[in-house]
């Protein structure tokens, strides 16, 4: 997995703050629960969940180096912050409720995501998450696989592995009750977005795999080409995938 510009990605990322605020409303806390935030980034939505636990703490996991480091800076002690690929995910302790935000779109194998987050959870704890779904950012990605397919990018991204995992939502039940879950939801959600800085945004969030995988010299003309002919405004056609199951409160 690559790592993130976790300082560009603070700074743009109000899109996924936004989309956040309705998955953590979905959240049954008391205030004094351990909470997994599974795919913190760089911390800015798991300081809004430690606002609803006053009592309790967070558990923030990031597969991305520079994502960990950004976060430890930002939470401070009330969250314990540690690198992990959510597919080898353990955590010290079972925890009361596993929250995600646009996270599992990035996991390639959800079978595995989902039965280490069963295994990270309390008996009866909950799981609450949002992420990229079926049908998401289509335009933008059949845009990238044209201009990719062409020279001079064509060589340099021979053989170059999409890196989504967008699933829709009677498969991911179906994985969700394969892994032990118990009282799923599972439902589509359209969420466009007009990023703040698109040129950044796309660089930074949508195009970074392409990106990486392309030779330093043509980067900036790859994300030239795809921002110049996908136009303006840059509406971005998101679809969500909310989820929401539990573990069974008995074996």
């Amino acid at each position: 997995m690559r790592d993130w510009d976790a300082l560009t990605y603070d700074r743009i990322s109000d899109p996924q703050v936004a989309m956040a605020g309705p998955v953590l409303d979905r959240l049954r806390l008391a205030g004094d629960e351990t909470v997994l935030d599974a795919g913190c980034g760089s911390g800015r939505v798991t300081q809004l969940l430690l606002e609803r636990l006053p009592q309790g703490h967070v558990v923030a996991v990031d597969a991305a180096p520079s994502m960990v480091e950004e976060a430890r800076a930002a939470l401070g002690d009330r969250a314990t912050v540690f690198q992990s690929d959510l597919q080898q995910l353990t955590v010290p302790e079972p925890v009361d409720a596993a929250f995600s935000n646009a996270v599992f779109h990035w996991v390639p194998n959800h079978d595995l995501l989902f039965q280490r987050l069963f295994a990270a959870l309390e008996p009866g704890g909950q799981l609450v998450a949002q992420c990229g779904g079926q049908g998401n950012i289509d335009r933008l990605r059949k845009l990238a696989a044209e201009i990719a397919a062409q020279e001079p990018y064509g060589t340099a991204l021979a053989g170059w592995i999409d890196p989504w995992n967008y699933a829709a939502p009677d498969e991911t039940r179906t994985r969700l009750e394969r892994a032990g879950f118990e009282q799923i939801e599972t439902w589509l959600e359209p969420w466009p977005v007009d990023p703040p800085e698109p040129r950044e945004y796309l660089r930074t969030v949508c195009l970074g795999h392409h990106l990486a995988a392309l030779p330093a010299q043509l980067r900036d003309r790859f994300l030239d080409e795809v921002v110049q002919r996908y136009g303006q405004p840059a509406t971005l056609e998101y679809v969500r995938l909310n989820i929401t199951a539990r573990r069974p409160a008995n074996p």
